[in-house]
């Protein structure tokens, strides 16, 4: 085993004039009021990572004018799709309408461990929610799907950021399957 040194993983990379080529994960993001920038930054670059179809960015989230998000995003915003909508409940709907399944990354009294989807729930909408409050229920209760990450310590939650990269990966693992 020898790591691979940046040229040679470049070699591999997808630039942003080549990016159209690339087999897209058919997940709509939302990001409803995220409070950090570097969140929203770390979350642009696990899409770009994950290929995500789009990003929406509602309520307070910041976008990626904030010097923040920059920061954290290493240029990301510019590889994947992103809009800033107000209210997270009008893209819901309109993503609903167009038959997409509506899922929430949300602890819920019907949610199901984030590693038993199936390829019948693409293409969706994953909805990611505030570090504090989570998911609104008005949200949930658009969902057809709520999905959580087992947790075994005292905290019983993870970073917004990083339970959004366990979720969306897991979600690419099966669409590739």
């Amino acid at each position: 085993m020898k790591k691979l040194s940046h040229e040679q993983i470049s070699q591999n990379r997808s630039t942003l004039e080549t990016i159209g080529t690339v087999k897209k994960l058919p997940v709509h993001v939302i990001l409803n009021s995220i409070r950090s920038s570097y969140n929203v930054g770390s979350i642009f670059r696990t899409s770009d990572g994950a290929m995500v179809e789009k990003i929406y960015l509602c309520g307070y989230t910041p976008t990626p004018e904030n010097k923040d998000v920059l920061k954290t995003s290493l240029g990301s915003q510019n590889s994947v799709a992103w809009e800033y909508v107000e209210n997270a409940k009008d893209v819901v709907t309109k993503l609903k309408e167009e038959g997409l399944k509506i899922i929430a990354l949300e602890l819920t009294d019907k949610s199901v461990p984030h590693y038993s989807l199936s390829k019948g729930w693409f293409p969706c909408v994953l909805i990611v929610g505030n570090e504090i409050t989570g998911v609104s229920q008005e949200l949930i209760d658009l969902c057809d799907h709520s999905i959580e990450i087992p947790q075994y310590g005292i905290k019983q939650s993870l970073n917004v950021a990083v339970a959004y990269g366990i979720s969306i990966f897991e979600m690419r693992r099966v669409f590739d399957i």
